[in-house]
């Protein structure tokens, strides 16, 4: 399933959206509800922290928390696309040295990457066909910070990602949209020793959540 998926996402997320993703960020900044996530987790505090960033796209979360002070950033992304976009923002940004870039199924390599402080999933959960080990692994990784963005359940955004997935399938594109349980990703998180530390709706459409370990604990 895993290599299916890496192929799947590598194909889907391509070079022409990868370089239109990462010149809207470069003339917009983050979109909405990335930005929540970020300015929340800057809020909890970056500083010399490590960051592990899966399915990172063009690197927003890399590069706005190393600008805020974290010290190193490893992105993990089934894109080679949006990998090589993320290195070009980092090297105009001086980020070089700074980022560790893995390209694959984070699933698949998840017992080789190390501990980070922060873990992020932004917008991945939604369309990763095993959610909920996907969050199992990364939440697993997080010895502090666990945040992460996906679609709210409401009967509207129902409605969108039931259209989304008819215009993927006439597309023949194998990639599916879902809305995550909420109460499954809190089990997960608590499964891992993390409390829920903020929540936040943006739009009509996303939720930014983001977990924390009780003080004086450290993860695995």
């Amino acid at each position: 399933m895993a290599a299916t998926t890496m192929t799947a996402m590598g194909s889907f997320y391509d070079e022409k959206l990868a370089s239109s993703q990462l010149s809207s960020y470069r003339t917009n900044g983050p979109i909405a509800s990335t930005r929540a996530l970020i300015e929340t987790l800057v809020a909890e505090g970056v500083a010399g922290a490590t960051l592990l960033d899966i399915g990172g796209g063009v690197g927003a979360i890399q590069h706005e928390l190393l600008d805020a002070g974290a010290s190193h950033a490893t992105s993990v992304d089934a894109s080679s696309a949006y990998l090589e976009a993320s290195r070009e923002e980092g090297r105009r940004r001086g980020h070089n040295g700074r980022v560790t870039y893995l390209h694959g199924d984070f699933v698949d390599l998840a017992d080789s990457v190390p501990p980070a402080e922060i873990v992020t999933l932004d917008r991945v959960i939604n369309v990763y066909p095993d959610w909920e080990r996907l969050a199992g692994l990364a939440a697993a990784r997080a010895t502090r910070l666990f945040g992460l963005v996906y679609p709210r359940d409401t009967r509207l955004v129902g409605v969108v990602v039931g259209a989304m997935n008819v215009v993927l399938r006439l597309k023949r594109a194998a990639v599916r949209a879902s809305i995550p349980s909420g109460d499954v990703l809190r089990q997960i998180a608590h499964q891992n020793g993390l409390e829920l530390q903020a929540l936040r709706d943006v739009g009509p459409a996303w939720r930014v959540v983001v977990y924390g370990r009780p003080s004086g604990e450290v993860g695995h």
